[in-house]
């Protein structure tokens, strides 16, 4: 540990690097704040740029254009087996990265935001300490901690497992992978390796794959995956994970029955756990609950009212679109703007094939709460544009309630479902009913109309799909 000797001041600091710190340093000097960035890794991003979403959705990308090419010869065109170039491929990865990092650290400077190298520690409940810094401390009006997730290990550490940490930096193409975990990482990650050749097998504890997505659009992605994948097991776990010479024997439990198979690698993507340990709380008023979480107001404020937090560290989706919502919310509050983390619904998006998008209630959730809701499903292959494309598995799904036509939620899986999905959350921002995205004008041929067109059908009022009258 290596501590300096200079120490600062400052009116707020901000205390991690990723989407939501600089996202919230950048709004804080935007309003007029003195601020300084903490940041302990040598570049800027944190994990989702640095070794997540981004690098992710690059490989993703990748494994497209693979895929694509081999589907072409239904359109009539054929082009010779892809070549794999993984040096190649990790380079183009890195470039987006190193762009994009290099990005951030220019909107910083163009601010005159300082950007301090260092791990903080609170001191006392307005002074940080910093290790491995040039400076010994900060003294600070305001803080906001933005100090992200980390992968859950449950293995011995010396077995040399995979997190989605490596995976992401492509050391190989293992003939055979086991991910353990189905979610959003998990599956993610098995289709890129699949893409690149790897013979991959998931095993998920629960019994769906994508748990809180409704089990109908998750059951489309299941199918790609069972084609895609070697094995996909769920209400299995895995039991034991040893060493067998360059790889390894797992033992999967799965309906009573355990039984060992072989692999080359094993990725384990069974969740995050937040960067809430060893920041010297306990010199502070701020307390963790049962998940090591940190409870925040509306306002993103802590226990300690000059102190912020947001992301990964708070209750809530830990995504990155959320964390710099959080971020824009603590700086306007810290600058004495009437502002609060109040939105109706946070889209989650998972990029395997097809996408799968859902924002607001789900199906699932309305029955479990007894909400009186009408549902709309629409399918691609009723979509002109998804024929055009030859990409027709999939569907739209509109949840509304019954009495009003309010959108309470939308369900989207198919191509294009992340960014589609944006809409739907406008729509349950602005209060929007079925007849507002009914009438809606959407330019056609395009994969837009899904939502009208799911939206007409929970109305009852169809154009391209036959309902029997009941």
């Amino acid at each position: 540990m290596v501590m300096g000797s200079l120490s600062q001041e400052t009116e707020v600091v901000v205390v991690g690097g990723g989407p939501g710190g600089y996202v919230a340093a950048i709004r804080a000097a935007d309003l007029g704040k003195e601020v300084v960035l903490v940041e302990q890794r040598e570049h800027l991003g944190g994990v989702c740029l640095l070794e997540g979403c981004i690098p992710s959705k690059t490989l993703i990308h990748a494994v497209e254009v693979i895929h694509g090419a081999a589907t072409a010869k239904k359109m009539g065109i054929s082009f010779a087996a892809p070549s794999i170039d993984l040096a190649g491929l990790r380079s183009w990865k890195q470039g987006v990265v190193d762009g994009l990092s290099t990005g951030v650290k220019g909107l910083l400077k163009q601010r005159g935001i300082e950007v301090v190298r260092g791990r903080a520690r609170f001191t006392g409940p307005h002074d940080l300490a910093l290790e491995d810094s040039d400076v010994s401390g900060i003294r600070f009006k305001h803080c906001i901690l933005a100090t992200g997730s980390r992968p859950i290990m449950p293995f011995d550490e010396s077995l040399g497992l995979w997190t989605s940490r490596e995976a992401l930096e492509l050391p190989e193409i293992p003939p055979r992978l086991l991910v353990i975990g189905g979610g959003y990482i998990g599956l993610e990650l098995g289709f890129v390796y699949a893409g690149l050749g790897s013979k991959v097998s998931v095993v998920e504890l629960l019994p769906q794959l994508l748990t809180g997505a409704d089990p109908d659009l998750v059951a489309i992605v299941h199918r790609s995956a069972k084609k895609r994948f070697e094995s996909v097991w769920i209400e299995s776990k895995v039991t034991r994970v040893e060493r067998k010479g360059p790889g390894y024997l797992v033992s999967i439990e799965a309906r009573g029955e355990t039984k060992q198979h072989e692999f080359d690698r094993v990725l384990v993507a069974v969740g995050r756990k937040p960067n809430t340990e060893n920041l010297g709380l306990e010199k502070t008023a701020i307390q963790l609950g049962p998940k090591g979480l940190i409870e925040v107001a509306p306002d993103c404020r802590t226990r300690e009212p000059q102190v912020f937090a947001i992301g990964d560290i708070v209750p809530g989706p830990a995504l990155a679109h959320k964390a710099s919502r959080e971020g824009k919310v603590a700086a306007e509050v810290i600058a004495g703007k009437p502002s609060a983390v109040d939105n109706v619904s946070i889209p989650a998006v998972v990029f395997t094939e097809p996408e799968l998008a859902w924002t607001g209630l789900t199906e699932e959730e309305a029955k479990q709460k007894g909400v009186q809701v009408k549902v709309g499903k629409f399918p691609l292959a009723a979509l002109g544009r998804a024929r055009t494309v030859g990409s027709i598995d999939g569907m739209a799904k509109v949840i509304a309630d019954a009495g009003t036509g309010l959108v309470l939620g939308v369900g989207l899986v198919g191509p294009h479902a992340s960014d589609l999905i944006a809409e739907a959350a406008l729509a349950l921002e602005m209060g929007a009913t079925l007849e507002d995205l009914m009438a809606t004008v959407h330019p056609h041929p395009t994969f837009s109309e899904l939502l009208m067109e799911a939206a007409e059908v929970a109305a009852g009022e169809p154009v391209h799909i036959f309902l029997k009258k009941t």
